[in-house]
């Protein structure tokens, strides 16, 4: 094979699978779907081996490898593998009333805080000083931190998104009293919102051991392969991110495994918009995808019972999958939540088990093709109608609750557990699925863009709107350069402008999106 030709290595490392697909402009060469390791990179290592074996390429053919992982996120909720953080806010003394982890469960909270400070400072709404900085309490702060021996301090101010000067100094000067420490900075992170943006960087801060540990894996899970190739990370918004970001930010990789599985979908597709049915052992993930990508969230996100106000994918979950367990209960037939998840392949009828799931009745029902059929001739074909019926009645309920208009759009099935749906479905003008889908999510994360995002308020009557947003893009521009992106590849995605009619001088909320391809690949380089 062409060494200069440039080849795409998309994993996905999922809680109970890790999905890997090798891609060349958009054609998928090899894919596989493998057990996901108690160590990470075990797994990584073997799916990457197959898909080379099975296309039969070499180590320096690969130009890139892209990771999708919900190692933070899983690690976030089941509360384990996470830092004690240094929490140090900004805002005294307006920002006193409501102390930091306010409204955390009680185990997180004292799973992650060590310390807690707030010092005097912050802005106003406009972007003005509300009160001076106290350096020498947040130096006192940071030595108290080391004294403690805290490693990972997550610092937040008042408005700080409107004006980040406060933090970055208070950054300055925790550094140099404690070198070695680790920072996030909730204005690099969060939104409009004090309390949630410094949950996100508490949060971000509690997984940064984690974050080297787990890169430095996938590092050495490359290395073994003879990959020489730059590897990235994808995020929440169907963008990647450098190994060295991730590390700062790990925090944003959250919800990055429905991102990867609608982005995927829409590749396999054809379509930039559209609805998407992930379904899966479990659940059925349900998004939008607006020109590509998904649409994000507009209302706070709940993870592990912490509210953060981050940007995440708007996703609906239902308790709808391959493993869902059907019941009869009276009259009626009752599908999931609950499933046998991963141990599919040892609990289902079809494979010999001895419990009734939703792959059984599609199987039963004739449209799906797995496993042994004689196990479940014997179901009732009238109890095997009424569940078809309402698995298809769940998805139904699901993309009722996502869609904002009242027309049919069409729906893209991915994920293993799409076999499921073979009807017309309600609100849905037509039905794509490939044979593919079972690995969308890998292919979304191989053909993912390097992204910058800017969420700021500008004032209108004082630089005009043209030129407002024109810095602004160009802001948003930078962040993506330095994520990786090419410089002249980049496009802007999205350009949204709220008016702030209780805040003076024309103010406008902003928030720019641009992307562009990763300055590797569209340097050919392979």
């Amino acid at each position: 094979m062409d060494k200069q030709e440039f080849l795409r290595i998309g994993v996905d490392v999922g809680g109970t699978n890790t999905d890997a697909v090798l891609m060349r402009e958009g054609e998928v060469l090899a894919s596989v779907k493998s057990p996901t390791t108690a160590q990470v990179g075990d797994g990584i290592v073997a799916a990457i081996a197959h898909v080379m074996t099975q296309a039969d390429i070499s180590p320096d053919a690969i130009g890139i490898v892209s990771i999708g992982t919900t190692h933070f996120t899983n690690a976030f909720v089941e509360r384990r593998g996470l830092d004690r953080v240094g929490v140090l806010r900004i805002g005294l003394p307006a920002a006193k009333a409501l102390p930091p982890l306010t409204d955390w469960p009680d185990d997180i909270a004292a799973e992650v805080a060590a310390d807690i400070e707030m010092v005097r400072g912050g802005f106003q709404f406009d972007g003005r000083p509300y009160a001076d900085l106290d350096e020498a309490a947040v130096a006192a702060a940071a030595r108290r931190f080391r004294k403690q021996g805290i490693k990972s301090v997550a610092i937040s101010a008042v408005f700080a998104p409107l004006n980040g000067a406060m933090e970055e100094r208070a950054g300055e000067i925790v550094s140099s009293e404690h070198p070695g420490s680790s920072l996030t900075l909730s204005c690099d992170i969060g939104r409009i919102g004090l309390l949630e943006r410094e949950n996100a960087g508490i949060m971000n801060a509690s997984l940064a051991t984690l974050a080297t540990e787990t890169v430095g894996g996938f590092r050495t899970a490359l290395k073994k392969l003879g990959i020489t190739a730059p590897f990235y990370i994808s995020q929440n918004d169907g963008t990647l991110m450098s190994a060295d970001f991730v590390e700062k930010y790990p925090v944003l990789t959250f919800a990055s495994g429905p991102t990867n599985s609608m982005r995927g979908g829409a590749r396999l597709a054809g379509l930039k918009d559209a609805l998407v049915a992930d379904i899966g052992g479990t659940t059925t993930d349900i998004g939008v995808l607006r020109g590509g990508f998904p649409r994000e969230s507009s209302i706070m996100t709940d993870i592990g019972g912490v509210r953060t106000n981050f940007r995440m994918p708007d996703v609906c979950a239902i308790g709808l999958g391959g493993g869902s367990l059907v019941s009869v209960d009276g009259d009626r037939v009752k599908v999931g939540p609950k499933s046998v998840g991963y141990r599919i392949t040892e609990k289902a009828l079809v494979f010999g088990g001895d419990v009734l799931t939703a792959t059984d009745i599609a199987v039963a029902a004739g449209y799906a093709d797995i496993g042994d059929h004689d196990r479940v001739r014997h179901l009732d074909p009238a109890m095997v109608e009424a569940a078809v019926t309402e698995m298809h009645r769940l998805v139904e309920d699901g993309i009722d609750r996502m869609k904002t208009t009242g027309g049919d759009a069409p729906l893209i099935l991915v994920g293993g557990g799409s076999v499921l749906i073979n009807r017309a479905l309600k609100g849905v003008s037509e039905i794509h699925t490939h044979e593919e889908a079972g690995v969308a999510n890998a292919i979304g994360a191989s053909i993912a863009r390097v992204g910058g995002e800017l969420d700021k308020v500008v004032s209108y009557d004082g630089e005009g709107r043209e030129a407002a947003i024109t810095a602004a893009v160009s802001e948003a521009n930078e962040r993506a350069v330095a994520a990786g992106a090419d410089a002249a590849s980049l496009e802007t995605m999205d350009i949204e402008e709220l008016p702030l009619a209780y805040m003076p001088g024309g103010s406008v909320r902003l928030r720019i999106k641009v992307a562009g391809d990763l300055a590797v690949a569209h340097g050919g380089a392979a």
